[in-house]
């Protein structure tokens, strides 16, 4: 079987940020019937709709590029008890123009990473609010809240207990079942 082709969306731009960390250690554990990559969103123009006539080329190539993937994983922090602003600019600048939701009906999965105790969990709510709106089937179980994850990475981006590769192992395994249970062939 042909492995399924996921995009990776950080909702951090930094590249030592916790949350990229999160998705390399995702992306180590994860099942051979997946393939993940990260999409880069941090080029993206803030989303305007007087440009949808006359796109930007980044805006062009995200919604292409997008197009291509056949599921999606989120892996964000929380600012201010929602996702941040860049994040929700690249869901904008993919649902639109309207009628042409890049995002539409590629399942997905929610994974949030915060310094914080509760491990992001506003954002991971709020973000799946916006993708019920477009067509994005979100995985339920497992959740993943990682609070506390300045103390989870080594000095080289490493995870430092087995409990949470093994936790990141299942979580990816599931994952893989609900893109397959949700993609066709």
């Amino acid at each position: 079987m042909k492995s399924k082709k996921i995009a990776v969306i950080l909702g951090s731009l930094r590249m030592d940020s916790l949350n990229r960390k999160m998705a390399k250690a995702l992306m180590a554990v994860s099942p051979g019937s997946l393939s993940l990559e990260i999409l880069e969103i941090g080029e993206l123009q803030m989303y305007n709709q007087d440009m949808d006539e006359t796109p930007p080329g980044a805006w062009t190539e995200f919604r292409d590029r997008l197009k291509g993937f056949d599921g999606l994983l989120f892996v964000t922090p929380e600012y201010n008890r929602s996702v941040p602003g860049v994040l929700k600019n690249a869901i904008d600048v993919g649902s639109r123009p309207y009628g042409k939701n890049s995002w539409d009906g590629k399942p997905g999965a929610v994974f949030s990473v915060s310094p914080g105790h509760i491990g992001g969990f506003g954002a991971n709510h709020h973000l799946r609010q916006s993708l019920v709106f477009l067509n994005v089937p979100v995985m339920a179980q497992p959740e993943a809240y990682f609070g506390d994850a300045g103390q989870l990475f080594d000095d080289h981006g490493h995870l430092q207990t087995e409990s949470s590769r093994d936790f990141l192992r299942n979580f990816m395994i599931a994952f893989s079942e609900w893109v397959m249970r949700n993609t066709t062939l």
